[in-house]
């Protein structure tokens, strides 16, 4: 199985001491709401027709202010990232009668 290449977030409290983030482009958005992302921005960032980007938003006073796009896949690995060591904690405890974990019962 081939080894997956190890993403160092680029995103996130813990990239926020790095040079990371500025404004790309400027986009207008269409009577039907759609946005053309730059050519050269989506060649960067390895975008294809069809790949899935979430769309983040942030608010604050109770307005959205900002958006984010992150690939849906890195999205997941950053999830499963953050939720693996508290499921797997989860998933351990609880073993007792009935519990298919539990290998004394």
């Amino acid at each position: 199985m081939p080894r997956r290449k190890v993403r160092e977030p680029c995103c996130g409290a813990e990239a926020q001491s790095r040079d990371c983030c500025r404004i790309e482009s400027l986009v207008t958005v269409d009577e039907r709401g759609q946005m053309v992302l730059p050519k050269e921005l989506r060649d960067r960032a390895g975008i294809r027709a069809g790949d899935k980007l979430a769309l983040v938003s942030w608010e604050k006073d109770g307005e959205v202010c900002c958006f984010t796009l992150i690939k849906a896949d890195l999205l997941a690995e950053r999830v499963k990232e953050f939720l693996g060591p508290l499921m797997s904690g989860w998933t351990g405890m609880g073993k007792g009668a009935g519990d298919p974990q539990d290998e004394t019962g």
